[in-house]
C-alpha cells in the first residue's frame, strides 16, 4: 500500500543519514572527502531517492556540503567555527541555568515518581557515568555516543524546550564533526577528553545552579583551551584509511548497523 511503501522510504532515509552521520562523527569519512548518491545507494543496494533525501538531509544538519556537479562532501568546519560553537553553547546554557533563579524544578518534584525527574536524572547520570569512564579510557567511539545522548536527554529536561534542546543537540554533533580528526592526531588524547559529566548531574540533581553553571564552563575553558593547541594545524594531516601496498584510498563503508557498544543519538 503507498502508507506502507512511504513508511519503508522514510525509516530507510534515517537509517542511511544515521550510518552516513556515524561515519562522520567516527572519523572515517574526512572532512572534504567526496561522494556520490550512486556511490551510496550502490552500497546500500537501494534506490537513490531515500539516499538522496538522506545527504539532503545532513546537509541542514551541517555536516555535509552538496556540489551540484560533484555529489556531496564532508563539511569542513574551521578553529573559527568550533570557537562560535563552544560560545553559543556557553551563552544558551548559562541562559538557561540562570532562568527563573531556579535551574530545575524544586527538590520536591525529584522524589514524585509521577513526574519522572528523578527517573530521568538517574538515566541520564548512568549515561554520564558510561561517558566518563570511555574519556578515561581514550575510547573515543564509546564517548562519542554516549556523550551526545547525554547532553540532549539533560537540555531537554533542563531547558523544558525541544527547539533549545534540539539546537544545543546541533551543535554538539557539530563539535564533534570538528573534533574527531584532530583528536584521533592526538598524542595526549586523554589529557583533552572531557569527563566531568557526573559531576554536572550531581550538582542538577541537588538544584546548584551555581555548581552546574562552574562545570560548565570549566568544560568549555577546557575546549577553548583545546582549539588554541589545534590552531593552524589541519585535519589533512591526519593518516586516511589506505588499501594495499600503494596507498590507495579505501572506498566509503557504511555500516548497515550502528556498533552495539554505542547508543543511538
Amino acid at each position: 500500500m503507498p502508507a506502507s511503501g512511504a513508511v519503508t522510504r522514510n525509516t530507510l532515509r534515517q537509517q542511511i543519514a544515521d550510518a552516513l552521520r556515524d561515519e562522520v562523527l567516527a572519523g572515517r569519512l574526512q572532512p572534504g572527502e567526496e561522494f556520490t548518491v550512486k556511490q551510496i545507494a550502490e552500497q546500500y543496494g537501494v534506490s537513490a531517492t531515500p539516499v538522496r533525501e538522506a545527504l539532503v538531509d545532513l546537509c541542514a544538519q551541517g555536516l555535509l556540503d552538496s556540489d551540484q556537479h560533484r555529489g556531496f562532501r564532508v563539511h569542513q568546519y574551521s578553529v573559527d567555527d568550533y570557537r562560535g560553537m563552544v560560545e553559543a553553547r556557553r551563552l544558551v546554557v548559562d541562559g538557561i541555568f540562570r532562568r527563573d533563579a531556579a535551574m530545575v524544578p524544586p527538590r520536591s518534584a525529584l522524589t514524585e515518581p509521577d513526574l519522572g525527574i528523578g527517573v530521568a536524572l538517574v538515566s541520564i547520570r548512568r549515561r554520564g557515568e558510561a561517558a566518563a569512564r570511555a574519556a578515561r579510557a581514550g575510547d573515543l567511539d564509546v564517548l562519542i555516543g554516549y556523550d551526545i545522548r547525554y547532553w540532549r536527554e539533560l537540555a531537554r529536561l533542563v531547558a523544558a524546550n525541544d527547539y533549545i534542546a534540539d539546537f544545543l543537540h546541533r551543535l554538539r554533533v557539530q563539535a564533534w564533526v570538528f573534533s574527531v580528526p584532530y583528536l584521533r592526531a592526538e598524542r595526549d588524547m586523554l589529557g583533552w577528553l572531557w569527563s566531568g559529566h557526573v559531576e554536572l548531574v550531581d550538582a542538577i540533581t541537588r538544584g546548584d545552579a551555581d555548581a552546574a553553571v562552574a562545570v560548565v564552563r570549566e568544560y568549555n575553558a577546557h575546549a577553548m583551551e583545546w582549539a588554541d593547541r589545534v590552531e593552524g594545524r589541519s585535519p589533512r594531516a591526519v593518516p586516511q584509511r589506505v588499501d594495499g601496498a600503494r596507498g590507495a584510498p579505501t572506498t566509503l563503508a557504511v555500516p548497515a548497523k550502528r556498533p552495539a557498544s554505542t547508543p543511538r543519538n
